[in-house]
């Protein structure tokens, strides 16, 4: 299992491909049974982050477990990736064989953060 969140994995996937090792990475994150990738939306990916983005998650398509998690709808996820293409892509990928957990709610550390004050 790896978890990262989005932000991580974009840098460490640009770094990678900046030093002529991004496929080993690549090798390593399919390897994984389960990757998590935490936050998604929560900071811009860029073209070339989003690009890298996909690649991880068309190669582990039908092949690796996925947990990715946002705040973000469905609707809202092009602008994360940039493109509706790729946009429709990887939703495309992400949607099929899947159970998906939408869940409303207050945010457990600002309930959490409440409940110690009170």
């Amino acid at each position: 299992m790896r978890f990262t969140t989005a932000a991580a994995l974009v840098q460490e996937l640009i770094e990678a491909a900046d030093d002529r090792r991004l496929q080993c990475l690549q090798k390593g994150l399919a390897a994984h049974d389960l990757l998590i990738i935490d936050e998604l939306g929560v900071v811009a990916l860029g073209k070339t982050g989003a690009e890298l983005l996909f690649e991880v998650i068309s190669q582990r398509y039908e092949r690796g477990s996925m947990i990715i998690t946002s705040n973000l709808p469905f609707d809202e996820w092009t602008e994360v990736f940039g493109r509706e293409r790729l946009t429709g892509a990887i939703l495309d990928r992400l949607t099929h064989h899947v159970h998906i957990l939408e869940m409303n709610g207050e945010s457990l550390r600002l309930h959490q953060s409440r409940e110690t004050k009170s």
